[in-house]
């Protein structure tokens, strides 16, 4: 099986400034074609031994799977979590148009 040329990444964090930085950070760095913001949601989950209810925005990255190791590295310096949630979702299908605009804006710039 071969692995899927393009990822949505999620990740989410604990404000909406911090949102919009981590998606601007991310598209400026050419590391997902665009960022999507869903606010806020609320987060229900086990740290430290205790259940937690917090309000977070959830992000989307939209990438290709040849950027993930770098988007992720970007996440994880740029995000104040102590253990952020970064998850890649496989794009089975999509428009060829949306697809092929998705690659060419995640091209390293050394590429262009």
């Amino acid at each position: 099986m071969t692995s899927p040329g393009w990822l949505t990444v999620l990740t989410t964090t604990d404000s909406e400034e911090k949102a919009n930085a981590l998606a601007q950070g991310a598209v400026e760095a050419r590391l997902a074609a665009c960022a999507q913001i869903s606010a806020p949601v609320t987060s229900v989950y086990r740290w430290q031994n205790a259940i937690e209810t917090t309000e977070e925005w959830q992000v989307l990255f939209k990438t290709t799977a040849e950027r993930y190791d770098e988007l992720e590295e970007h996440l994880r310096a740029a995000h104040d979590y102590e253990t952020p949630e970064i998850i890649a979702m496989p794009v089975v299908r999509g428009s060829a148009g949306y697809l092929n605009w998705l690659t060419s804006q995640t091209a390293p710039a050394t590429a262009l």
